[in-house]
């Protein structure tokens, strides 16, 4: 999992990626492709 400042890129990497908030932290993840899990640190 990566962590960075902006979301934004890492979302569109992939057609799959979603934006999910979980106890107040912002993630993407991808349920096809489990490689482009990120969070926002």
């Amino acid at each position: 999992m990566k962590i960075v400042n902006s979301l934004k890129s890492l979302k569109d990497r992939h057609r799959d990626n979603r934006l999910i908030r979980r106890r107040g932290r912002v993630y993407v993840i991808n349920k096809t492709n489990r490689r482009f899990k990120a969070r926002q640190g």
